[in-house]
């Protein structure tokens, strides 16, 4: 409501200017028009700043300000030139000075965000050090770990898009999803206490862009700043677009212990593996071990020795065997291998027998019914007798 009193204000004094002041001399209802239209133009001027962020309006009041002062220095370089159209080059200047200033300034105004400013106070190395954290990865909580440590420099970015998101799972009518949310809620504030991390919440949107993943790509562009996730599919799509990925994933992967073909290893055997005789274990990363004939373990721990490591897209996979289970199987005088393949064959020939007895009546019934019908149907007429 203040608002709307302020515009009206504001064409009541400037239509009153006009018509006092009477620009168009012997006109006053020209200068009432001029100051209305005035007005209309600075409140349409007001209604489009609106959309503007406020760094932008910024850089545009510094840059103006700044090529008002050189349009000002430019002057008396121009008086003494003595040019033929001396007034209309002044006004060339001014006009073109301020224009260039407030442009420049508006298109370089991440330059005047705060946390840029204190950062070229504190060390002008970290200035361009943006990372912009992906909604995935404050609901994943280890990026509050990692920035513990100190391993992660620079300053951490939340966009205002990507906190709507977050708070969009918070309020989920999902339990599940609404402790996740709130749970990534808790984890920004545990950084933003750290005293050694620079948290900035940015406003710059992309309307004309409507998923998440490809504002943080525009963003991450227009910043020249990386993006902290642990979304395969962002990865791949940032990577192909020239961004920088600092994935969460990679880096726990990447901190894993390194086992060789030949170490021993000391596991508890959690469950069934999916080939006949396999033992599934877990080390302490969550890194999956299976151990060949490790079945017979089921429930306790044994020490196993490592065959070959995989390395997949999800981790890493460690093959090894027990030995113990290998002895205990040439002591009784066969290979468990064999024998594990011997008992899938007969379990496979059972099967098959058991098949072959069901369909035995059934076939049998089957010729029964059908002979009759070949009989009268199929067959040969009987031999005439004479």
């Amino acid at each position: 409501m203040w608002l709307i009193l302020l515009r009206s204000l504001v064409v009541l004094a400037l239509g009153w200017a006009g018509w006092h002041y009477d620009p168009v001399t012997g006109r006053p209802l020209i200068g009432l028009a001029l100051g209305v239209l005035f007005a209309l133009g600075i409140i349409g001027l007001e209604l489009r700043l609106r959309h503007v962020s406020a760094h932008d309006m910024v850089g545009a009041l510094v840059g103006g300000v700044t090529g008002l002062v050189g349009a000002y220095l430019t002057l008396g370089v121009v008086d003494r030139l003595d040019l033929v159209a001396e007034d209309f080059v002044h006004a060339l200047l001014v006009v073109f000075l301020i224009y260039i200033g407030v442009v420049i300034g508006a298109h370089r105004g991440e330059w005047f965000e705060p946390a840029r400013v204190i950062a070229a106070f504190k060390d002008a190395s970290r200035l361009h050090q943006y990372k912009i954290l992906d909604t995935s990865v404050i609901i994943d909580g280890r990026i509050a770990d990692i920035c513990e440590t100190g391993f992660l420099e620079g300053t951490l970015v939340a966009p205002q898009f990507v906190l709507r998101e977050l708070q969009q799972v918070a309020d989920s009518s999902d339990s599940l999803k609404r402790n996740r949310g709130r749970r990534g809620l808790d984890v920004l504030q545990r950084i933003q206490k750290m005293a050694h991390m620079q948290v900035q919440i940015v406003e710059t949107d992309f309307p004309e862009v409507r998923e998440v993943d490809l504002k943080l790509i525009e963003l991450a562009r227009h910043m020249s700043a990386k993006i902290v996730t642990n979304d395969f599919n962002l990865n791949k799509v940032a990577q192909l677009r020239g961004v920088a990925v600092l994935n969460i994933n990679e880096l726990a992967n990447s901190l894993k212990p390194v086992v060789l073909p030949g170490e021993v290893l000391r596991v508890f055997i959690l469950k069934e593996g999916k080939e006949a005789g396999q033992g599934v274990a877990y080390l302490d990363d969550g890194t999956m071990v299976v151990v060949d004939q490790g079945k017979r373990a089921l429930g306790k721990t044994i020490e196993v020795t490592v065959t070959s490591v995989l390395q997949t897209t999800a981790g890493k996979m460690i093959f090894c065997r027990w030995p113990e289970a290998l002895a205990g199987a040439h002591a009784e005088g066969e290979n468990p291998r064999r024998s594990a393949g011997r008992e899938s064959r007969n379990a496979h020939r059972g099967d098959r027998r058991e098949g072959e007895q069901r369909e035995g009546p059934a076939r049998a019934a089957a010729v029964e019914n059908a002979e009759p019908r070949r009989g009268a149907e199929g067959s040969s007429p009987p031999a005439r007798t004479e």
